[in-house]
């Protein structure tokens, strides 16, 4: 069975940038269906509801706009579009207003009565609002409520297959969903599709991710044709908990901890940070701090479960308990008290930076596809600051939602192929309709020690090399997995599916890494360790060729 459906937009994620994206569409033209998808939970999926820390934008009259975007572009190592992270700096003061003032946001204020703002590493100001350590929770909670009030429908626990094409390839029409709950296919005809699926570099074995995301938005772009960039450039938080044998080993103490003022100390006691960045210690960026944790626990300086500790008791348990308690209840629930003792910490994979390339309005190569939020490339080069992230979904959520409203008003739906549709479905079923085989979950987990090993913190042409090398060798068994099984909320037939997307992008990110000759923001390679400005101040491209890369 294959249900069909037509709709003008089709927005594939509902983080902040597919939410902001719808929401702006339906403003814009009430009249326009749109129709979101989610691969979870309406509001409850993603990593958007995840942020902890904040959103950077200037406010204040003594930080500006100009200072934002030289922090955001130092940060990134000059790989940035400079134009894509100024429009980012230029729309966050109107988004942030916007959030608080029609959405309904209730950021945290001053004594003076003004919206409160933080510090965060890698800037100049303190310019992060906030809502206590929960940001996310508060964003999302109201970009939900207001996507109720509007009536714009959503497809939960529903995910995207593959992207539908014209006949010559250019233009995208569509997309092949699959229903997590009922096993069915879904066929949806659209003017335009917009990729919010959010990325994350869940294929590395530490990370701090939703648990539900596998690349899948980059994977089924890549296939049909987008162009990719940046792909090396993968974000390691350096604060990750380290609790072993759990889910929640790699989720996140945010920046705000080291922002207001703690200290990182490795297995010895010592305060480490003096060793790499002197001058900023712990409120250096976020590249650095983690390479410098990885390097303190691979010299044998670590804790005995491989990580360090971070401490903010000395600014005071009152203080902690006030304006950090959501990473003080996550502490306690594995018996760690953040306000009056270190916790052990390591990092763990937590952003990309690359993915599809865009202008400003989201578009792409692909007439008809757009793309927001982390799914997209550009706005952040070689490191992201933190703070920066829910700022690019929201700015530019509501940027191309806007845009697409108007770039299809004298479009008509184009008829996609009977086969291009049977083939996706086809290439889906074929792990299902197979008996029980080796497990999918086994090949993930050897793909994530794999990149953690080869393709993670510090990197060197051999084991890059080598790394291509044992993906193409897994790619080959996931090819041949069966997980047998009914349609309906068939687990591992869902895992065979994230794992095919999630190979995709280990390669992207292996063979990009292999390409960068230098060390810049979080690619670091220990066989060519200087920023090489004259030979790789530019970004690297990838796109699907054949059967290709």
């Amino acid at each position: 069975m294959t249900q069909a459906i037509t709709t003008d937009i089709l927005i594939l994620g509902t983080g902040g940038a597919g939410l902001m994206a719808a929401l702006h569409a339906h403003w814009r033209n009430p009249g326009q269906n749109v129709l979101l998808v989610s691969k979870g939970m309406l509001g409850k999926s993603g990593c958007t509801r995840m942020v902890q820390g904040g959103y950077n934008v200037a406010l204040h009259e003594n930080d500006s706009v100009q200072a934002h975007f030289e922090d955001t572009v130092r940060g990134g190592s000059f790989l940035n579009d400079q134009d894509l992270a100024w429009t980012l700096v230029e729309d966050a003061p109107r988004i942030v207003l916007e959030l608080e003032n029609k959405i309904g946001c209730l950021f945290d204020r001053a004594a003076d009565g003004r919206i409160h703002q933080k510090a965060f590493a890698g800037q100049t100001f303190d310019r992060t609002v906030h809502v206590g350590d929960l940001t996310g929770i508060e964003i999302m909670s109201r970009l939900r409520d207001q996507v109720f009030a509007c009536g714009i429908p959503c497809l939960e626990y529903t995910r995207g297959l593959e992207l539908l094409t014209s006949a010559d390839g250019r233009r995208v029409i569509g997309a092949v969903l699959l229903d997590i709950q009922t096993g069915e296919f879904i066929t949806v005809k659209s003017k335009a599709v917009i990729l919010a699926t959010g990325a994350g570099p869940l294929m590395y074995q530490r990370s701090a991710c939703a648990q539900e995301k596998a690349s899948d938005g980059i994977a089924m772009a890549f296939r049909a044709g987008a162009h990719l960039m940046d792909m090396e450039m993968v974000q390691f938080h350096p604060t990750g908990m380290v609790v072993p044998d759990s889910r929640l080993n790699g989720a996140l103490l945010e920046e705000g901890l080291r922002g207001a003022g703690a200290h990182l100390f490795n297995g010895q006691g010592e305060r480490y940070m003096t060793r790499y960045d002197p001058e900023k210690m712990e409120r250096s960026t976020r590249d650095r701090v983690s390479r410098a944790a990885f390097m303190e626990i691979t010299a044998g300086r670590g804790t005995k479960n491989g990580g360090v500790f971070i401490d903010v008791s000395h600014l005071g348990a009152e203080f902690v308990e006030k304006n950090f308690t959501g990473m003080r209840d996550r502490c306690l629930r594995i018996g760690a008290d953040l306000a009056r003792e270190r916790v052990e910490v390591a990092p763990t994979a937590h952003f990309n930076m690359g993915g599809i390339r865009i202008d400003r309005h989201g578009v792409t190569n692909l007439e008809g596809l757009f793309a927001a939020g982390e799914d997209a490339s550009g706005v952040h080069g070689a490191n992201r600051l933190g703070g920066n992230g829910v700022a690019e979904s929201t700015v530019y959520g509501a940027r191309v939602g806007e845009f697409v409203v108007d770039w299809i008003k004298t479009l008509r739906h184009d008829e996609p192929s009977r086969e291009q549709i049977a083939g996706a479905q086809a290439s889906a079923s074929r792990f299902r309709e197979r008996g029980p085989g080796e497990t999918p979950f086994a090949v993930r987990d050897e793909l994530g020690k794999l990149m953690w090993e080869n393709v993670g913190i510090v990197r060197d042409g051999l084991k890059l090399a080598a790394a291509i090398s044992e993906i193409a060798g897994l790619r080959e068994r996931a090819g041949q997995l069966g997980t047998g099984g009914g349609r309906a909320f068939n687990l591992s037939w869902q895992q065979a599916l994230d794992l095919r997307n999630l190979l995709t992008a280990s390669e992207l990110i292996a063979r990009s890494a292999l390409l960068r000759e230098d060390s810049r923001g979080a690619h670091y390679r220990s066989d060519f360790e200087q920023t090489d400005n004259v030979n790789w101040l530019q970004n690297i491209y990838f796109t699907r060729e054949g059967d290709g890369m």
